[in-house]
């Protein structure tokens, strides 16, 4: 069972939920080579929309982190008229996804969280009617996706620089980009129980963007030639990649139980096995069941 990360608010009780609201989706964190990917939602009543415009929400990525740490906090002072609700996906459920033996794309991670919070805000009895989203990968496919899963909501527009056109989405995009913010900067790394002072990890990794030169540089000075790095860091990256080889060591995976089968007598049984013990090269040892 996953152990979820999530930030939220609920409406206030005099707001009716019945009404036809508006939701926006935005994510924050998806490049970087470190840290969680985090989505991010907001709602709000469509009769509110005005009120909205007046809020000066924006692409997060174009106000300071003042200006969006001080909109985030108004967010959390008006459950009268707007709610959010974010999905924190950590660097290791990532890594875990993306290098699974059939990986799931970035893409499809993305398309499941976001349709994950739509999904919890209609179970909460809201009623969206509308409904924007930033785009990942072709708008068209997405949004016609979108549309047969969930047939009750009237109106749902896919758009590329969604966060810049609907003040909703920009509200969504700041609560993801703050909460991801959060756990970057209380991120520390005690969990690991290094007693030796020379071996602590420093936290000055900068954004965790892989061009940024603070990020490179922790990158080469924390490998651990065994493990690598903790699970903060996204080892599907290629970045990742790239800055273990040659240091870390390697590690053959030994495909065939060749050597282990001559501890053991082979079965004669010749009974149809499930596709997952052959793929995953899983054989019977003991058949006097």
């Amino acid at each position: 069972m996953d152990n979820k990360i999530t930030y939220m608010t609920e409406l206030d009780s005099s707001v009716d939920k019945s009404e036809p609201f508006v939701m926006g989706i935005d994510e924050a964190g998806r490049g970087p080579v470190m840290g969680p990917m985090v989505y991010g939602c907001c709602y709000a009543p469509i009769s509110k929309s005005d009120t909205l415009k007046s809020m000066k929400f924006n692409d997060s990525k174009k106000l300071t982190e003042q200006q969006r740490d001080q909109l985030f906090y108004k967010m959390g002072e008006s459950n009268k008229i707007l709610a959010y609700e974010t999905d924190v996906i950590t660097a290791e459920k990532l890594s875990e996804k993306m290098l699974y033996k059939k990986p799931i794309s970035l893409n499809v991670i993305s398309h499941e969280s976001a349709i994950g919070l739509i999904r919890s805000v209609l179970k909460k009895g809201v009623n969206v009617q509308e409904l924007y989203l930033d785009t990942v990968g072709p708008p068209d496919k997405y949004q016609l996706m979108l549309k047969k899963l969930f047939p009750e909501i009237g109106k749902i527009i896919v758009s590329k620089k969604a966060d810049s056109l609907y003040p909703i989405v920009s509200a969504a995009s700041i609560a993801a980009k703050v909460v991801r913010d959060f756990e970057i900067t209380n991120k520390n790394f005690d969990y690991l129980n290094i007693n030796d002072q020379d071996e602590q990890l420093s936290t000055d990794f900068g954004s965790g963007y892989p061009s940024d030169p603070l990020t490179k540089k922790w990158l080469v000075k924390n490998r651990d030639k065994v493990f690598g790095y903790p699970n903060f860091i996204r080892f599907s990256w290629k970045t990742t990649e790239t800055a273990m080889r040659g240091t870390c060591y390697g590690v053959d995976w030994v495909l065939e139980n060749d050597k282990l089968k001559q501890y053991f007598q082979e079965s004669q049984n010749d009974k149809k096995r499930f596709m997952f013990f052959k793929e995953n090269n899983i054989e019977n040892c003991i058949n006097d069941f």
